[in-house]
């Protein structure tokens, strides 16, 4: 098989895999022609500093024995298979890398006869990156379930950043989905032995929402404890889509807008330090309401608007359109002796009135609500 044909294989077969993709909405209508990004594995990734990088995201093998029942990889599908040579994969990124296509590589795999011997080859590619052909930049490597401490050690010396797939929140979430992965040996040891690996963008993880009827609380739960005991450095959400010829082709996909809530709870978890039960206090049976969890926080928590010259950084922090910048920077102006006495001020510190006019209240004034006029 010609590597182009690998490529355009084991690009597609990667493509569950997120890594903070921006996908492009340009379409392509046949098959005989070139630049089609995301066939060619080229998907878009950030930097801590949001600087956007283009990654070469691809499987090593589509080849696998795991029976994961959404998985169009899984060994309970007939598919079109293919596998990479060590040399093959370095000399096809290395081709992608000099002509300034990509700028990091993204490599997971199938697993090929059992986890170790799929991560030598692995491993081997990227020590091919790194020793033969002198490339410095950016490497995400997939771990696979199962893999021996001493092979993970190995691939943290070569990657910037690994990372294993949850794929759902508990144990018993799993054996829905999977027969043979083990939640607690087979994916949290490993984690628990990357959280002990210097590495210089950490490590990340992915749960499929939707793919075993579990709720948000129980994914949420999960991650959260994750960020306070691995040190995990961003969880991302996969929406459940059917896949033909998957034991679950037949089952519902989960609307895209849940994956967006979790995300929009998940920023908070990091990066605002709210609770998570704070956000358990506006489920309803473990799920988020259908609106901005923001929203329905300050609604729950606010018994009426926020003046905007007293509220401290907690409850700044927890008015839709402030977020940490915005929250700092007017209680630097506070400090400073300089009250807000203006709704332009907060728009030209950063706050977004919209989302925020219905919960502050400036110099004395705020907007009223329709609740406010019923009694």
């Amino acid at each position: 098989m010609k590597t182009i044909e690998k490529i355009s294989i084991l690009a597609d077969a990667a493509k569950w895999d997120t890594c903070a993709s921006a996908a492009s909405n340009r379409k392509t209508t046949t098959d005989d022609r070139i630049g089609n990004a995301a066939k060619g594995g080229i998907c878009h990734s950030y930097t801590q500093d949001g600087r956007a990088i283009c990654l070469f995201k691809t499987l090593y093998s589509n080849v696998c024995s795991f029976d994961c029942k959404y998985c169009t990889n899984s060994s309970a599908c007939r598919k079109r298979t293919a596998t990479y040579e060590p040399d093959e994969l370095a000399k096809t990124f290395m081709s992608l890398y000099i002509r300034n296509y990509v700028e990091g590589l993204f490599l997971s795999s199938g697993v090929l006869g059992d986890s170790d011997k799929t991560t030598e080859k692995m491993i081997e590619s990227v020590n091919i990156l790194r020793n033969k052909y002198k490339f410095q930049g950016y490497i995400h490597f997939k771990i696979l379930p199962g893999t021996s401490y001493e092979l993970i050690k190995q691939a943290s010396e070569f990657a910037d950043r690994l990372s294993i797939n949850l794929e759902a929140p508990n144990k018993s979430r799993l054996s829905e989905i999977s027969n043979i992965k083990d939640f607690h040996i087979d994916i949290l040891r490993r984690q628990r032995w990357i959280k002990n690996m210097k590495l210089p963008s950490g490590q990340t993880t992915q749960l499929v929402v939707g793919g075993s009827d579990e709720t948000d609380k129980e994914i949420l739960n999960m991650i959260d404890w994750e960020y306070k005991n691995f040190n995990l450095k961003r969880g991302y959400f996969s929406a459940f889509l059917p896949v033909p010829k998957t034991p679950l082709e037949h089952k519902g996909r989960t609307p895209l807008i849940r994956e967006h809530r979790l995300y929009n709870v998940d920023f908070m978890l990091r990066k605002y330090n709210i609770p998570l039960k704070e956000f358990k206090s506006i489920m309803d049976n473990g799920m988020l309401p259908n609106c901005d969890p923001k929203v329905a926080l300050a609604e729950h928590y606010f018994d009426g608007p926020v003046d905007i010259n007293y509220a401290n950084l907690s409850e700044l922090l927890r008015v839709p359109g402030i977020g940490p910048m915005s929250a700092h920077r007017i209680i630097g102006l506070r400090n400073s002796g300089k009250n807000i006495k203006k709704y332009e001020q907060l728009h030209n510190i950063g706050v977004v009135l919209k989302r925020a006019r219905p919960f502050i209240k400036v110099n004395g004034m705020h907007q009223k609500r329709i609740g406010d006029f019923c009694a």
